[in-house]
């Protein structure tokens, strides 16, 4: 017999554009806040049609990939939501990249279509010069180049949109990008139903969101984390996201909390740590129910400080951008510090050794996650998928022991080298290449540090050529990768070292670069 399979209202801009459109057009869903410009959900909707049509006049078709290049603004809801209206699949990557971090994933994910924001056309842009399979750039501001067009033109000269592609919930919506353990970012698939998944375990299940919430994301729509913040959380709950597309700074988003007043702020611990250093107000955060952080492990002291003064509890978790949002929250009125919490439910939590043996509570272990939302796998990464899906669960790489007495998490660290920097992987292995390009130095190994905040960043050692200036060599070192890898992945302490500690094989020893106390 003939299986069949329901498409009917299975794509996913039904639930997150069409649905609140009818439901309230004149509400207001996004606002963008150096300006206080307003959106409601009936012209974010239109917005989404018009990028639609534009994209079906660029002759893009079903599970073709559309690259994003974007700043938090409308335009990044009208193309990542026009796309999936077509059936093709947007792919939101990071504006903080380099012109050859844009050239591989424009070649690693054979999009056809670049949308860019104006202040990222000069990296991507470049980059979209070779692109084998790219079909059109679109800017948002002024075009660049005679091959570009300006997305304004796009959408002004689009026709009208079709009825939304019949997707089915498993198929692929869109995709995110991660740096795993060789450093190499992959392409992380996810469904349409991926998306249900999070709004209803929690964005409603765990934080209440509703039609009486205004959010505020510091964590940008690129990241997983964010593009849950304020992207598709609030349409899907009634809420409203407030939007920075600039570079997030503590005053300026002080006085966007204090202008907009949101109930619900999402950020990284980094940030958080930002926002105590600065000079602010302790009413600050007053119109704030609830604060959450992810991307990285929230240290217990930064937890404490923010609520003594701000007044402010912080919700830590842990998502990954493969399991789209977050799957292990603490809860609200009942934060535990230095936790990230207990299961959030539909979520299967699983402590392994590395035998894939499951070990007792109070015993550190992998952490396996089973959950309607863990990606169907990366995009052309065999090894990688056979490494880390196993049936139902998939294997984090992240270290953790489940407290026998309250059942919360604790995070220990990666299993492998890998760094987390402002809730974003750092692969040492591209720091070290980059910083062993300087002719003055033979060798070079980076490890995380934690400068005394609980955070952690790249620190690196170096073995320098002879006859080098060692007093200058740590800033050279510091301006060569600032000026060749994106600004978070460059080391914030240098050390000049005579040799590197390395086993019999030549392997360097970096738990021993680890024990090693920072020189002031």
């Amino acid at each position: 017999m003939a299986t069949t399979v329901d498409v009917a209202g299975s794509n996913a801009v039904r639930r997150f554009v069409i649905d609140p459109e009818r439901a309230d057009p004149e509400a207001t869903l996004l606002t963008d806040a150096p300006t206080g410009r307003s959106w409601t959900r009936g012209e974010v909707a239109d917005a989404v049609r018009r990028a639609a049509a534009a994209l079906l006049e660029r002759d893009v078709r079903p599970e073709q990939r559309v690259m994003l290049v974007l700043a938090d603004t409308p335009v990044f809801a009208a193309f990542f939501w026009g796309a999936i209206w077509i059936g093709a699949v947007p792919v939101p990557v990071s504006t903080m990249l380099t012109d050859a971090d844009y050239r591989f994933l424009l070649a690693d994910s054979r999009a056809v279509g670049l949308v860019v924001s104006a202040p990222f056309a000069a990296t991507a842009g470049t980059a979209a010069e070779d692109a084998t399979f790219l079909q059109f750039v679109l800017v948002d501001g002024d075009a660049p180049s005679p091959g570009s067009e300006r997305v304004d033109d796009a959408l002004d000269a689009a026709g009208t949109a079709p009825a939304p592609f019949p997707s089915a919930r498993d198929d692929v919506a869109f995709w995110l990008y991660t740096s795993g353990t060789t450093g190499f970012p992959k392409g992380a698939r996810h469904r349409h139903a991926d998306l249900d998944c999070c709004v209803d375990r929690y964005a409603a299940g765990i934080l209440g969101m509703n039609h009486r919430d205004r959010v505020y994301s510091v964590a940008k729509l690129f990241f997983a984390y964010g593009l849950g913040n304020a992207g598709y959380f609030p349409p899907a709950t009634g809420a409203s996201a407030v939007l920075n597309p600039g570079r997030p700074d503590p005053h300026e988003v002080a006085d966007h909390v204090r202008q907009y007043e949101p109930t619900l702020f999402f950020a990284v611990p980094t940030f958080y740590a930002a926002l105590l250093n600065a000079d602010l107000a302790p009413d600050t955060f007053r119109s704030v129910r609830a604060a959450v952080s992810a991307g990285e492990a929230l240290p217990a002291d930064l937890h404490r400080r923010f609520r003594e003064r701000f007044g402010v509890e912080i919700l830590d978790g842990i998502g990954t951008t493969e399991i789209l949002h977050i799957f292990v929250s603490n809860r609200l009125g009942a934060s535990v510090p230095g936790t990230s919490g207990v299961p959030v439910p539909g979520y299967e939590i699983e402590l392994r050794d590395a035998d894939g043996h499951a070990v007792p509570d109070g015993e550190p272990g992998n952490l396996w996650v089973a959950g309607e939302s863990v990606t169907v796998g990366y995009w052309n990464r065999t090894d990688q998928n056979r490494r880390v899906l196993h049936g139902r669960f998939m294997a984090t790489g992240d270290e953790y022991v489940k407290r026998p007495e309250d059942g919360h998490y604790v995070y220990l660290g990666r299993s492998d080298d890998m760094l987390k920097v402002g809730g974003i992987w750092v692969s040492p292995a591209e720091v070290e290449a980059c910083i062993v390009e300087l002719d003055d130095v033979m060798q070079a190994a980076v490890v995380g540090a934690d400068g005394g905040d609980g955070l952690v960043k790249p620190r690196a050692f170096v073995v320098p050529a002879r006859d080098v200036d060692l007093t200058a060599l740590p800033g050279r070192v510091q301006a060569h990768v600032r000026d060749r890898l994106a600004p978070y992945k460059y080391p914030r302490w240098v050390e000049v070292v005579e040799a590197l500690p390395t086993t019999a094989t030549g392997k360097v020893k970096r738990y021993l670069l680890r024990e090693r106390p920072l020189v002031p």
